[in-house]
């Protein structure tokens, strides 16, 4: 590693974000614990600087990322691990839009150019996905060569509980979930455990939480000779005793290939079934216009690349906070109702997913920049799209 990089490792060792070399490998651990590791900001751009760095630095042949808990004693091995990201700052979504600060924009342009960046590294990188993996932890995740989760862990992407839609690249990697699966995870939102991410494909194998400190301290300190190498270390010691199963998908696949948000519900609402009720009560909670919103954005990421999904997801973010500005937006309101005011009576406009018009959902995937003037044009698709399965 460079000498300037070193010493930019040493000095940000008490920040919210501890980065370190030992040996070959490049460790990342989000420190923000009392945030459950929610990414601001400085976080997006240190992690940016770094896995920059780190990708262009002969010395380091892989990356591996965790995230610390509120629980465990500061320093010890157990405080690494038992949470590794909740997602974005919404609380600064929240500020920002109300003030019209040019930083929101910043913030988004900048995390899906690292979501580009970690969903398409060209070197070994390692995720330990143990306890709340959502939101922005997933587009930090999901490209990683193996994606490990423990008992602990809780997937979601619940952004349309907030009147927002899956972002980070949610669109892609969850349109790649077998059968319908994608469409249900986006419009519920709904939390699953380490089986069903391996069953559903957005993680590769589990481990008890117990074991991951001697696993980073192996990857740590263990002498590989090329990034082929530690790929070779992840394939014997990480993945080799799994035992990955596709989930099936008919029960969810026989509401969620449905044509509408509307049909959804109204077949779910026929049901005598428990799940099919509860997954109903569930969907009339969340935001009317942000369910056609996400439904669309799902079955058009199907047939896209990374890169243009994640351009799309700029285009739709900014008209979440422009389309509708300052506390007119769905947002904002969602935002303000789930963890500012905390009264969790968000009052969606429209109302009732009966209420949402032909063209409301429509006019998110509209861009409003002339394709040489996207803020993510410079995109380019990388081969090493490693860690996302597609079915």
């Amino acid at each position: 590693m460079t000498t300037e990089m070193t010493m930019a490792t040493t000095e940000k060792k008490s920040g919210d974000i501890l980065m370190e070399c030992r040996g070959d490998v490049g460790l990342i651990t989000l420190n923000r614990p009392k945030a459950l590791n929610a990414l601001s900001l400085p976080m997006v751009r240190e992690l940016l600087v770094t896995l920059r760095a780190w990708r262009d630095d002969p010395a380091v042949l892989a990356v591996a990322i965790r995230g610390t808990n509120k629980t465990g004693r500061p320093g010890t091995p157990e405080s690494f691990f038992g949470g590794f990201c909740a997602g974005g700052d919404i609380r600064f979504f929240h500020q920002a839009a109300l003030a019209n600060d040019s930083a929101l924009d910043d913030f988004f342009t900048e995390e899906y150019t690292l979501n580009q960046l970690a969903q398409t590294y060209p070197k070994p990188y390692i995720a330990f996905m143990d306890g709340v993996v959502m939101g922005g932890g997933m587009g930090i995740s999901q490209g990683a060569s193996v994606r490990i989760v423990t008992e602990h862990t809780k997937i979601a992407m619940p952004e349309t509980n907030i009147g927002l839609f899956p972002d980070v690249g949610g669109g892609y990697f969850l349109s790649r979930c077998p059968g319908h699966v994608g469409e249900y995870l986006a419009l519920t939102g709904d939390v699953i455990g380490a089986d069903a991410a391996i069953g559903y494909g957005l993680a590769d194998v589990k481990f008890d939480a117990a074991r991951l400190p001697s696993l980073w301290e192996s990857l740590a300190t263990q002498a590989f000779d090329s990034s082929a190498q530690v790929e070779q270390w992840i394939a014997t010691e990480l993945i080799a005793d799994s035992n990955r199963t596709i989930w099936t998908t008919s029960e969810i696949d026989a509401y969620f290939s449905l044509l509408r948000v509307k049909h959804i519900v109204d077949a779910l609402e026929a049901s005598t079934d428990s799940w099919a009720i509860k997954t109903a009560a569930t969907l009339r909670k969340r935001s009317p216009l942000m369910l056609h919103v996400t439904l669309e954005q799902i079955r058009r990421a199907r047939s896209m690349t990374l890169a243009d999904d994640l351009r799309m997801e700029r285009d739709m973010v900014h008209h979440c906070f422009h389309l509708r500005p300052g506390a007119a937006s769905e947002t904002v309101e969602g935002i303000r109702a789930l963890a500012v005011d905390k009264d969790y009576q968000p009052k969606w406009n429209p109302a009732r997913i009966e209420d949402v018009k032909p063209g409301m959902a429509e006019a998110f995937f509209a861009s409003p920049w002339l394709p040489q003037a996207h803020p993510l044009r410079e995109f380019q698709e990388s081969a090493a799209m490693v860690g996302l399965q597609s079915d």
